[in-house]
């Protein structure tokens, strides 16, 4: 084992370890300062590896490398366990505890988080109103805007459908990416029937079970955030101006994949 690194690469270096732990820099002396700021960068880098997986997914749905891209979604999947049990930890914070250093936010609110703005865009929630909070960021607004203007994860797999000989409507095919998938009863009849043969259409099958993965996951660590938030402030509004409770309620009610969920009740 080697112990002397003088012009050799550690493991600190090959981390990073100095850029990557002068990050928390708290603005005040409150001790619960330091659990929030570590508790939402550990969750920024969560979101950098689930959107780093969800693009390379849809790439290898595009050239009908199915296996491949379970793979990433299987990963996905595992991410986001840890996103979601990420706020057991901040929730060992009082309302008392945040108060103490709540003002040194400002208009700062995870909100504006762009990695999580761009992990909903390829999951196929297209709102633009959401891309307003980046445009003072030049590349990080182009970036939103390009994944934004094209297909989400959901239209590469119907894609996909398409290829493999199902008479999917061209309007699903060849519509305007910029706008949210809307439910259609021909997209699920044609899941319909890869739930009722699963074996002849097992590629298809496993596709949407882990489609429902990542959605299903979401989901929790949607609710999670909502709860946490109503645990530690209530009903107040947000840091960033946003209702709080209120917004993120309001985002349980949506779905990135609505015939998947419809066929559980028609299948």
């Amino acid at each position: 084992m080697s112990l002397d690194f003088e012009g050799r690469m550690s493991y600190g270096d090959y981390l990073k370890l100095d850029t990557l732990l002068s990050a928390q820099s708290p603005l005040s002396d409150k001790q619960d300062e330091t659990l929030f700021v570590i508790v939402h960068h550990v969750q920024e880098l969560w979101l950098k590896l689930i959107i780093n997986e969800l693009e390379f997914a849809m790439g290898n749905l595009r050239e009908d490398k199915a296996g491949i891209a379970f793979k990433a979604l299987a990963r996905i999947s595992a991410v986001q366990e840890q996103l979601i049990t990420a706020w057991d930890v901040l929730s060992t914070m009082t309302p008392s505890d945040y108060m103490t250093f709540r003002d040194q936010l400002g208009q700062a609110s995870g909100f504006q988080s762009y990695q999580y703005r761009l992990v909903e865009i390829l999951l196929g929630a297209k709102d633009e109103r959401m891309l307003a909070p980046h445009r003072h960021r030049p590349e990080i607004f182009e970036r939103l805007e390009a994944a934004f203007r094209g297909p989400s994860i959901y239209d590469e797999a119907i894609a996909l459908v398409g290829r493999a000989g199902f008479d999917v409507p061209d309007l699903l095919l060849k519509r305007d990416f910029s706008k949210t998938h809307t439910f259609s009863d021909a997209l699920r009849d044609i899941w319909l029937q890869v739930y009722r043969e699963p074996e002849r259409y097992f590629e298809l099958y496993e596709l949407a079970e882990e489609l429902v993965d990542v959605e299903d996951r979401f989901q929790q660590w949607r609710f999670r955030h909502m709860k946490t938030v109503e645990r530690i402030i209530g009903y107040k509004k947000g840091t960033g101006g946003s209702s709080g409770v209120g917004f993120l309620k309001t985002a349980l009610d949506r779905t990135f994949f609505p015939e998947l969920w419809a066929v559980r009740t028609d299948l």
